[in-house]
């Protein structure tokens, strides 16, 4: 009777597990954008409708712990669409990209808009796979023919003292991204490509605790603008191994941006990893706790570069770790410019406010395509201090290159070559 009763109970509670299991996975819906809501996959009809009502009902999903948007294979046409606010019972969305995403033909489309994905005050969100392509070629051909362009399309701002607020607001409403996290927290994006896109190609802004992983930035080197992640305002953000070739900065940082962590990223053709530009505004908050470990850069503008406007500021930058760099044929290797003012506009004869110190680069390696491989151009104001070099070895044609410091202070230990010029 107890060997019964011991097989009765066994059964109840193995019973009771695979209802439970069971249980778990039926609290996962998934919403397929074409059978579901009718998007067509033609690469011709306008899908947008289909994908907003597929977030819509996702957002509002009882009874489902997470949902799933799967787009399969085929070509989606997306005019401007905002996924916006923070979903019932806080439910985790994931959007399964198995196909491509296409901007509108007529880049005037989203030239007015500033921005084409966007994703606003949302948590819980990732996006895995697929390709998302904004068609840029055409708006970047006016552009660098000087014609008049539409709005957004070119960012150019009067100066005067700018506010967080006034920052936050600008890189939305002027400036074209291909998709924008704002506000949100939470955000996973894997497996995304991005393609040519108008402006920048992915933006973080607001945002806490964002993971990057395995993404891939595809523009022409000669695209202008085409940043390929920016980041600022934003706190917790971990970019790992991507792949990144673009005509801008293949990563920018801009103001606000703490606890930032790169790491196993190939640039190139690109202007580098920018910390910068900062200190355009007075009232700008700072970057901090970066840390930029194992990348490569092949023929970029620049490898490690951070840079400043000539302007008064009270922003600043420090506690950054430059770890594990390759050079290939990179213009400028190392940099620090503190006297950025493109086209001699808003900043002649003014001095970098931006406070630079506690920075340091350990293992950098490779070849520079000037002779100038080590460059800190700092502040007379606010001199770079806690500048360390450790274990670095760059050459120019097969011979030592060259550093220059301008009111740099700091210190070199192991093999530093080219030798340092910091003052101790």
């Amino acid at each position: 009777m107890m060997k019964l009763s011991s097989s009765i109970a066994c059964f109840c509670y193995l019973f009771m597990i695979i209802i439970s299991l069971y249980s778990v996975e039926a609290r996962e819906v998934v919403y397929n954008v074409v059978t579901k809501f009718g998007a067509n996959p033609d690469g011709k009809t306008d899908t947008t409708n289909s994908f907003l009502n597929a977030w819509k009902t996702a957002c509002n999903s009882a009874g489902y712990s997470s949902a799933i948007i799967y787009v399969p294979r085929g070509k989606y046409v997306l005019n401007q669409a905002i996924f916006k606010g923070r979903c019932k019972n806080n439910i985790y969305i994931t959007f399964q990209i198995d196909g491509i995403l296409l901007s509108p033909k007529d880049y005037s489309v989203l030239g007015k808009t500033g921005k084409w994905i966007a994703f606003e005050d949302v948590s819980r969100v990732s996006i895995k796979g697929g390709t998302i392509d904004a068609r840029g070629m055409a708006l970047w051909s006016c552009k660098l023919a000087e014609k008049k362009c539409p709005a957004g399309a070119t960012v150019s701002v009067a100066p005067m003292k700018f506010s967080v607020t006034f920052v936050n607001d600008f890189i939305q409403r002027h400036t074209s991204q291909s998709l924008l996290f704002s506000n949100s927290k939470d955000i996973t994006i894997t497996g995304l490509t991005s393609i040519n896109s108008q402006m920048f190609h992915i933006v973080i802004n607001g945002c806490q605790n964002v993971h990057m992983e395995g993404v891939k930035v595809k523009a022409s080197g000669k695209s202008p603008n085409t940043d390929g992640i920016h980041v600022q305002q934003s706190t917790n953000v971990n970019i790992i191994s991507a792949t990144i070739m673009t005509g801008d900065d293949c990563i920018s940082i801009g103001p606000g941006t703490f606890h930032l962590w790169i790491e196993k990223v190939v640039c190139g053709p690109g202007h580098g990893i920018s910390i910068g530009s900062l200190g355009k505004g007075f009232d700008e908050p700072g970057v901090q706790n970066v840390t930029v470990k194992s990348v490569t850069f092949s023929n970029t503008e620049n490898g490690l570069r951070i840079k400043t406007w000539g302007r008064p500021s009270d922003g600043f930058v420090r506690g950054v770790n430059f770890q594990g760099a390759r050079m290939n044929n990179v213009n400028n290797p190392i940099i620090i410019d503190q006297n950025y003012c493109p086209h001699n506009e808003d900043c002649p004869d003014q001095i970098s406010g931006v406070q630079i110190s506690d920075v340091h680069y350990k293992d950098i390696s490779g070849t520079s395509a000037t002779r100038v491989a080590v460059n800190f151009d700092c502040s007379s104001k606010n001199p770079c201090k806690d500048i360390t070099l450790q274990n670095v070895k760059l050459t120019y044609r097969n011979q030592p290159a060259h550093a220059t410091c301008i009111n740099a202070d700091g210190s070199a230990s192991g093999f530093v070559e080219p030798a340092s010029c910091l003052s101790k």
